[in-house]
């Protein structure tokens, strides 16, 4: 929201939104005052139980770090001033991510893997923090600490547990992290709040003229971005925070700047620490796109900032076509090679960027070695999509690719000492869990950088999966022959465990860490001997104790057309089906594209998994005495080149139709109280399962789109244009069928949403549309909230909501519901 360019501050914004007419109207029909609200026990006390820690490995697998997590921001802290620029969303008072992005750390403990010493980092009470980062040889860790001013750059000392602050509140994080390691680990790259800057400037003034946009007849189709850049004044701002000085701060001594300040949008050393390869937006800015899509030099310097070589000088790209697999023309996705010392590698299309277009190859991955003086060495050509690369040594690496209308994938080995060829070792539909040979394990190198960890007599590369199979995802680790393509099993998560390999502590694969949880356990830490002893490193306790007693079954059915679907049937803790019969029950579902029909089939239980909710989960409704169905199986399958959104509403329908009828023959369920729910497209789902069936008494539609033409150029697997497929976009708009929906429906929104295409407008005029038609509606905006919902009263008060919805459309009488419970 403007007023006169200026984005309105916090408090100005909050009052607004509790006097909009919409909500005053509700008001008046009797809903509860608008102050938050508390769901009922024990929801509450577990959103106030601490967060488990999470868990960091140093580069050298001596030590571990365990980082303590801040319990949910209080609605205060989400109230705090931020600004919505070019794609990001920041904090003015410390330049850093806003807090609406921002999960706060609190505590550092660190612990020896091999059965040592435990010592807590020593840092100033109330010390909250963010990005913490270990150096490459393992002896430090670096973090940011937010200040009243700024965010301060510190680095704990490992072996003595102390810390200590090398630069002052002066990083400018406004783009993520800030900074970087030095390969050496002797210092850091930081880009830092030009030195003197003054206030931001004052875009309160009255516009010099009117905000202009003209075409020249060039077809720049875009997808619906949030936070752009949208007057002069936004511009100025950007201009403001994102200009940044590149800083050397040595461990040891006086901090250096390198070259002139930019807008810096990506900047990295090379692993030989002599050069630097630095992405710098530049004018003109464009409100249209984000940042990312921002004219751009992208450049390397050496460390005095003399620019040595141009990558590419990018244009603005506004008119990327709006198929999945289309990219920008020119060079893009540069980086450094992981595993030497200074060579950029960076991929061009060979088709336009426009997959629409016929060509053999359509991507081409290239090299060049410093001095970058030479001609560019072709890696490798692909056939598909340029979908990343991981290093390995001198004579291996693996590039991947991807197609999206095909879900196809391919991972090659190339041989960069010989470049110009690659050998497929994995062909697969990327969406097939069961046939998942799984991922590279990756080990920092001396450098910091992630390179893939190979066996002792390197033949074979580590990896490890998820090991999905119809009883249940058992995690492994094994190797891949690196001339067949062959993989073997190492070792695999026991039945009914579900372990994960973390780090693989030594080159024959035999000494693991892992992070072991079962139905009853929850997630801890531990060193595994492969064959032999387990030594245990941490005991988290269970954060939610309460749900203990709750059950869960994988339920598998089959849609009329024969496709496989399944989900997992959660029960209250205490429940008996025959002596409580039937329970109302909630069904809580996100719908996924396919072009297979098997592969949209597969079952994987899940009885394996310690299940927990938190945030704004729906799992929290078990604790009210109702069963949820979660994440019952909504496949869209699109097969023999038909898109899968031509049948959208057809194969919804079908699918949900399926789960009723599945859960009701089971005897736990009342066809006569299920209510039907989801969260962004889940809730998308919701509004059309109301809108074109009778199967479900109500539905919760949290953050949803619900007209179609407000995403003209695709939204979430559709890649066609509204003019492209307007029957289509129109059947899947719920918004066109408003008048139809009979059932009762609670429409919840984070008035700051920052999901492409979810506007809250979509709520919004879904709710007006609603109204209209005299269906049953209750319309929350939730001040502050961007797509997920974060402060602590948002999150009580959305569950208070969902309760007390179902309550009165479930467990009231037929006749009661059908008034509106109201």
């Amino acid at each position: 929201m403007t007023l006169r360019g200026v984005r309105l501050s916090a408090p100005l914004l909050f009052g607004l939104l509790l006097a909009t007419p919409v909500l005053g109207q509700a008001a008046g029909q009797g809903i509860q005052p608008l102050t938050y609200q508390q769901p009922p026990a024990p929801i509450a006390d577990i959103l106030d139980s601490r967060p488990t820690p999470t868990a960091s490995v140093a580069p050298d697998r001596k030590t571990l770090a365990l980082f303590e997590r801040s319990s949910l921001p209080s609605i205060a802290e989400l109230a705090e001033p931020q600004l919505r620029l070019a794609g990001y969303r920041i904090n003015p008072r410390n330049n850093g991510p806003a807090n609406s992005r921002l999960s706060w750390l609190t505590g550092i403990e660190l612990k020896t893997i091999d059965g040592g010493s435990t010592r807590r980092v020593s840092l100033p009470a109330g010390s909250r923090f963010t990005s913490p980062s270990w150096s490459p040889d393992g002896r430090s860790i670096a973090l940011l600490v937010d200040q009243p001013t700024g965010m301060a750059l510190w680095v704990v000392d490992v072996a003595s547990g102390s810390a200590r602050e090398i630069f002052g509140p002066r990083v400018n994080a406004a783009t993520g992290g800030g900074f970087g390691w030095l390969p050496d680990s002797s210092g850091i790259v930081v880009q830092a709040v030009l030195k003197g800057r003054g206030p931001a400037p004052d875009v309160t003034v009255p516009p010099s003229g009117p905000i202009l946009a003209e075409t020249g007849g060039r077809a720049a189709p875009v997808r619906t971005y949030q936070d752009l850049l949208g007057n002069p004044g936004d511009e100025a701002l950007f201009a403001h925070y994102f200009t940044a000085q590149t800083t050397i701060v040595p461990l040891n001594g006086a901090a250096r700047v390198v070259g002139e300040p930019g807008v810096i949008l990506g900047s990295s050393v090379s692993p030989d620490g002599r050069f630097m390869l630095r992405t710098v937006a530049k004018r003109p800015f464009s409100y249209v796109v984000p940042a990312s899509l921002f004219p751009a030099d992208v450049v390397v310097t050496d460390l005095n900032g003399t620019v040595v070589h141009t990558v590419a000088d990018l244009p603005l790209r506004d008119n990327i076509p709006p198929p999945f697999d289309a990219v920008a023309p020119g060079p893009r996705a540069a980086q450094w090679r992981a595993d030497a010392p200074a060579t950029l590698v960076w991929v061009e299309a060979q088709d336009g960027g426009d997959p629409r277009t016929a060509a053999e190859v359509r991507d081409r991955v290239l090299m060049l070695d410093a001095p970058f003086t030479g001609s560019p060495v072709t890696l490798v050509d692909l056939k598909e999509r340029y979908a990343g690369i991981t290093w390995g040594r001198e004579d291996v690496a693996l590039v991947n690719t991807r197609w999206f209308n095909t879900r196809h994938e391919t991972r090659s080995v190339v041989d960069p000492s010989n470049p110009g060829t690659g050998r497929v070792i994995v062909d697969r539909n990327y969406q097939d869990r069961y046939n998942d040979p799984g991922s590279p394990v990756l080990t920092p190198n001396a450098a910091g950088r992630p390179v893939i960890q190979f066996t002792a007599d390197g033949s074979k590369i580590f990896v490890d999966g998820d090991g999905a199979t119809r009883e249940g995802e058992y995690p492994f680790l094994g190797t891949l022959d690196l001339s067949t393509g062959q993989t073997a099993r190492l070792w695999q998560s026991a039945p009914g465990d579900y372990e994960t390999v973390l780090d693989v502590l030594d080159d024959e694969g035999r000494r693991l860490l892992t992070r072991r949880e079962s139905r009853i356990d929850p997630p801890n830490l531990q060193v595994r001997t492969v064959g032999g002893d387990i030594t245990p490193l941490t005991t988290f306790p269970d954060p939610a104790p309460q749900l203990a007693g709750v059950t869960k079954e994988l339920i598998t059915y089959t849609r009329d057309d024969g496709v496989q679907l399944s989900g997992t049937l959660y029960l209250p803790a205490g429940y008996d089906k025959e002596r409580d019969g039937p329970l109302p029950l909630l069904m809580w579902a996100y719908p996924a594209e396919f072009t297979d029909a098997a592969v949209a089939g597969q079952v994987v239980d899940t009885a394996n998994r310690f299940t927990r909710p938190g945030g704004s989960s729906h799992l929290f409704l078990l604790t009210q005495g109702y069963a949820v169905l979660d994440d019952p199986s909504m496949p869209i399958v699109g097969q023999d080149g038909q898109e899968p959104n031509d049948t959208y509403i057809a194969q919804l329908s079908a699918s949900a139709k399926a789960a009723v009828d599945a859960v009701v023959a089971m005897g736990v369920a009342d066809r006569d109280r299920i209510a039907v729910g989801g969260h962004s497209y889940g809730a998308f789902m919701t509004a059309n399962l109301l809108a074109h069936t009778d199967l479900f008494r109500t539905g919760i539609a949290r953050s949803g789109a619900y007209n179609r033409t407000l995403t003209p150029f695709g939204f979430q697997a559709e890649q066609r244009t509204y003019w492209q497929a307007p029957e289509t976009y129109n059947a899947m708009s719920p918004f066109a069928f408003a008048d139809r929906v009979n059932e009762p429906i609670l429409l919840i929104h984070g008035e700051a949403d920052d999901n492409s295409g979810t506007f809250p407008v979509q709520s919004e005029r879904f709710y007006a549309a609603l109204k209209g038609h005299g269906a049953t509606v209750r319309y929350v905006v939730l001040p502050l909230e961007a797509h997920g919902y974060r402060a602590r009263e948002s999150v009580g008060h959305t569950l208070w909501e969902m309760t007390r919805w179902l309550d009165q459309n479930l467990k009231a009488p037929v006749s009661t519901t059908a008034a509106g419970g109201h």
